[in-house]
């Protein structure tokens, strides 16, 4: 496989944009815009953590959105004045598989998309992150990232709100239980040997859990508890969104909703049950997307879900998924778990 230096930046300006170059085409220089075409860019490195600096704008007024990996979102749209450059940096992980830990391996290598409504990049830079840390993801399909439009997991937008220094590990996987979770050697097999002292692992399984009883569920989430503090990591626990399910009143008061499954396991009251117990964080995401779900009503709640798309009350789209990551956001910063100066806002 190819090799670059990766300590050097390919910083050059077009006169309108991004020229069209053959992604693979070798020129001799570092890697920067000679690996890029009019819609992205490709670097052969191997899996690990990168940063990323990004010189943005052009002769024209210009608004650049950045994704990665399997639809991962790395950078939000950013504008630029005609004539002017913005200097913009993130750390990405790049992993095989690069998407969900039973899908698929992806493309080997760092996959960069161009987006927004007229993308224009002027230089790029690719290193080895140093001194990073890492928040990993435990979690379902609506934490995920997601393969394909129009699904998003919350854990695919949760990276355009981080700055350089703090990337994303989404290891959550679509259908998995807490009990699929500790027995799928791909997945917190995997998962735990990778944890570095210092870093976040945010848990979220309650959505499959639907014939798990309480004391199995409780148990499963002290093992995955106690496992993450033994590699000398931070676990976090979050309640599960909610499912976009409407009482008469317009209320989401019913066991559907909130997560309550078919043996009548309460999730989220076990999840804050575990949390208190075990003086672990909580993000209680489902107290919080019952009330935005209830303040947009049943009309304005659909753009939330895949209602309009596949009747789905449960998965996100890109737009909801977007809003869910913000409230995850919110409480990093609000707990203290990350520095706000590695948090985008807005």
């Amino acid at each position: 496989m190819r090799r670059f230096n990766l300590a050097l930046l390919a910083a050059v300006a077009l006169a309108s944009g991004l020229t069209a170059v053959p992604a693979q085409a070798h020129t001799g220089r570092p890697p920067g815009l000679e690996s890029c075409t009019a819609a992205g860019c490709h670097f052969d490195v191997p899996p690990g953590t990168y940063d990323v600096k990004v010189l943005l704008g052009g002769d024209a007024e210009s608004h650049t959105a950045i994704s990665g990996e399997t639809r991962r979102s790395l950078l939000p749209e950013t504008a630029v004045a005609a004539g002017e450059r913005a200097s913009r940096s993130f750390t990405v992980n790049v992993r095989t598989p690069e998407g969900e830990p039973t899908g698929p391996d992806g493309t080997p290598g760092l996959d960069l998309a161009l987006g927004g409504s007229a993308p224009a990049l002027a230089g790029i830079k690719v290193t080895p992150a140093r001194h990073t840390r890492q928040i990993f993801l435990v979690g379902d399909s609506t934490v995920c990232d997601q393969p394909g439009d129009p699904y998003s997991g919350w854990g695919q937008q949760l990276p355009q709100y981080l700055r350089k220094g703090l990337s994303v590990a989404n290891y959550a996987d679509s259908g998995e239980s807490t009990v699929t979770y500790l027995a799928e050697p791909r997945l917190w097999a995997t998962v735990q040997p990778l944890i570095r002292p210092g870093d976040l692992v945010l848990v979220q399984l309650a959505h499959n859990d639907k014939t798990t009883d309480e004391a199995t569920y409780r148990a499963n989430l002290e093992t995955l508890v106690a496992g993450v503090r033994e590699k000398g990591g931070n676990p976090v626990l979050v309640t599960p969104i909610v499912r976009r399910w409407f009482n008469s009143d317009g209320t989401l008061n019913n066991g559907t909703a909130l997560l309550v499954n078919g043996l009548g396991v309460d999730h989220p009251a076990v999840i804050r049950s575990v949390a208190a117990a075990k003086d672990v964080p909580l993000i209680d995401l489902t107290a919080k997307t019952k009330s935005l779900v209830e303040s947009l009503g049943v009309e304005g709640s659909k753009a939330i879900y895949l209602y309009n798309e596949k009747r789905d009350n449960t998965h996100t789209s890109v737009h909801g998924a977007t809003v869910y990551a913000g409230l995850v956001r919110d409480e990093l910063v609000a707990q203290r778990l990350v520095p706000a100066g590695l948090v985008r806002v807005g």
